[in-house]
Formats: structure tokens, C-alpha cells, sequence
């Protein structure tokens, strides 16, 4: 007798393949719902950190990622542009002197400067708590909620490795509104917002916003950049740029240094300063081959300035070629000499006679 086989109806395989069907859906329906209000939401961790209820919390004490600073740094100086921007458009800008410099010109302050240091002090301070920050304006408001969202820049990523350090070694400089007196005359070309890294002393981060053309300028020691040097610069005869204020000064000696062809450009804000030295695409911002101040000047003024201009192989020094630490007083009493892929230290040879005028105006 031939083995008997097992038939089934249509029925039945009807019947078999529901079932089947019905385990699949129970196995896998939490999965795929899960994964369609991520794709429609979006991640609740990057939510999260970027609202005011569910904040993402400092990062852990002890050591300090650079990288993840820089990260926190860039978004600080657009954050504090932001505030300069919009009180600079609305036009009130609640102007106040908050004393005198050295020189005896006065000093101000506008609710840009203070809204810009609020949004720059706490979003670094909420995100790295164990942190030294040092800024120009006094924080007397209470805790902002501002946290970042842990999210690193592309162009940040693929230039800087991660590199941690410990945190009691770093010092960082806000400077929420450079250049406030040109601030309130209009002179938006000089306005930046800038922030620091220093560590044990030495500027390692730097980054320099411009909030009115949008331009971000960031550089890291040993690491990588998103701006460089340009191709040539002169040293017979340099364009050399120089503050408003003192611009009479240095220019008697520079032409007695450099010839009667020598060009010098007065200009507000040390950021602006610097960016002049380097192959910034904005149409306002002026060329210049060196740098130079001739008295006091603010750490956080010039800290990030420093930190880009080394990590392009430049130098930032007192006129008497010291290189400048970023611990202790929050002031440099050296005046100030900057440039990039020229002799440097033949230009401090040549100048004596500045740092003779530097002392004079101290």
C-alpha cells in the first residue's frame, strides 16, 4: 500500500498563514512603532537637550574633552551674537559707562553686551560646571536654563579629534561684545563675539563670531580649523592695523621703522583685528599684515585671537616678544604684537621705540 500523505484544504492553509502572520505582528509591532515615532519625532535625547524642561545635564567632572569644548565654544559666541544682534536691530540698547580706561575714555556697556554674557556664561557653565570662566561683564542674573545638545559640528568632527584634559587646567575667556564703543556708533563690522580655551595658561581654543555677517572663525592648537592664513603678506612695508584710539601713535613710528609708504588701518575690536591677518570671506572685513597695540589690554579681548593665530603657525606676543599667559590678572600690561607667516621676532627688533610708548601710556 502507497504511504498515505497529509492534505491540506485552502482552508486550512488559509487558516496557518493568518496565524503565522499574527505571531509576526506581536513580535515586531512594538519595534517598528518605536522606530516610526523616532522617524517622525525625532531622537527625545536630542530633544531633550535642546529644550528648557528636559535639560541633558553637565558633563562629567574631572577631565575636559577639547573637542566637545570647542563644540560648546562655537555655539557660546552665536548664541551671544544672537542677543548683540537682535538689541542692535531693535535699537535700544539701554546704554550705561561702567567706568574708565587707563586712558582715561570711557568705558560702556549696552543690554548686548549683558544678554550676550548671560547666554555665553551659562551654556558654558551649565555644561561644564568644574570649569574656570572669566568674562568681561558681571553676572548678576540668575541661572539661565541653556544647556547644550551634545551635538558636535560636522566640519568640527571631521577636523578634531577628541582630547581630554583635566579641568582644573582650563581657563576660559568670554568676551560676549567686542568692540561696544563701535557697537553704539553703528560700526557693525567690528562687532564680534569671541570665547577662549586656555589650558595651564597656554590658548589652545579659539573662536571669533562676527554676528553680523553670520562668520565664524574657529581654530584649535594641535588640532585643525575651519580658517587659514592667506598667501602672501608684506613685511617691507606692511598694512598694519592698530586701534582707533592710538592709531596716531604707532603710526609715527611705524613710517619711521618701515618707510613713508606704510599703511596703517585704524579699526575697532581686537577680534577684527585678527581676522584681518587671515583669509576671512567677508567683503567688510579690511587686510592687514600685522597687529599691534601699544597699552593695556583685557585678556578675554585677545585670548581667542591668540589661540587662532597659533594654531595657524602665527604669533600673538607683547611688543617685547613675551608670549602672553592666560592665568592670574585678567590684564596684559605688555602691549601687543601679532602676525602670521612673517619673521616675527624680526619685527620685534624693529620696533623698540612701541614698547618704549607702551610704557609711557600705562
Amino acid at each position: 500500500m502507497a504511504p498515505m500523505g497529509i492534505r491540506l484544504s485552502p482552508l486550512g492553509v488559509a487558516v496557518f498563514c493568518l496565524l503565522g502572520l499574527g505571531v509576526l505582528y506581536h513580535l515586531y509591532s512594538g519595534f517598528l512603532t518605536g522606530r516610526l515615532a523616532l522617524f517622525v519625532l525625532g531622537d527625545p535625547a536630542e530633544r531633550a537637550g535642546g529644550g528648557p524642561d528636559v535639560p541633558p545635564g553637565p558633563l562629567p567632572e574631572g577631565t575636559v574633552d577639547l573637542r566637545e569644548l570647542l563644540a560648546v565654544s562655537v555655539l557660546a559666541a552665536v548664541k551671544g551674537g544672537e542677543e548683540v544682534k537682535r538689541v542692535r536691530e531693535s535699537n535700544v540698547l539701554n546704554e550705561k559707562a561702567k567706568g574708565k580706561t587707563r586712558e582715561g575714555a570711557e568705558e560702556k556697556m549696552t543690554s548686548g553686551d549683558v544678554l550676550s554674557n548671560r547666554k555665553m556664561f551659562y551654556l558654558l557653565k551649565n555644561t561644564f560646571p568644574s570649569v574656570q570662566i572669566n568674562t568681561e561683564e558681571r553676572v548678576d542674573a540668575p541661572d539661565e536654563r541653556i544647556f547644550w545638545d551634545r551635538r558636535i559640528p560636522e566640519d568640527i568632527k571631521e577636523k578634531i579629534q577628541p582630547k581630554k584634559v583635566s579641568a582644573e587646567s582650563v581657563t576660559v575667556w568670554i568676551d560676549p561684545l567686542d568692540a561696544t564703543h563701535e557697537y553704539t556708533e553703528d560700526l557693525r563690522q567690528y562687532v564680534t563675539t569671541m570665547v577662549c580655551v586656555a589650558v595651564n595658561g597656554e590658548p589652545v581654543i579659539g573662536v571669533i563670531h562676527k554676528p553680523f555677517s553670520a562668520y565664524t572663525a574657529w581654530a584649535m592648537v594641535d588640532g585643525g580649523s575651519n580658517v587659514k592664513a592667506r598667501s602672501s603678506y608684506s613685511e617691507r612695508t606692511p598694512r598694519i592695523i592698530v586701534s582707533r584710539s592710538h592709531a596716531g601713535k604707532v603710526e609715527q613710528v611705524a613710517r619711521q621703522t618701515f618707510g613713508n609708504k606704510t599703511v596703517i588701518i585704524p579699526a575697532g575690536g581686537a577680534g577684527y583685528k585678527v581676522l584681518a591677518l587671515l583669509d576671512v570671506p567677508d567683503k567688510k572685513q579690511e587686510k592687514a599684515d600685522v597687529y599691534i597695540h601699544v597699552t593695556y589690554i583685557k585678556k578675554w579681548d585677545i585670548c581667542a585671537g591668540n589661540a587662532v593665530l597659533k594654531a595657524l603657525g602665527g604669533h600673538m606676543t607683547t611688543l617685547t616678544g613675551e608670549e602672553i599667559s592666560y592665568t592670574g590678572s585678567d590684564g596684559n600690561e605688555g602691549g601687543l604684537l601679532a602676525s602670521i607667516n612673517v619673521d616675527h621676532q624680526a619685527l620685534v627688533d624693529k620696533l623698540p621705540d612701541l614698547e618704549k610708548a607702551s610704557h609711557k601710556q600705562t
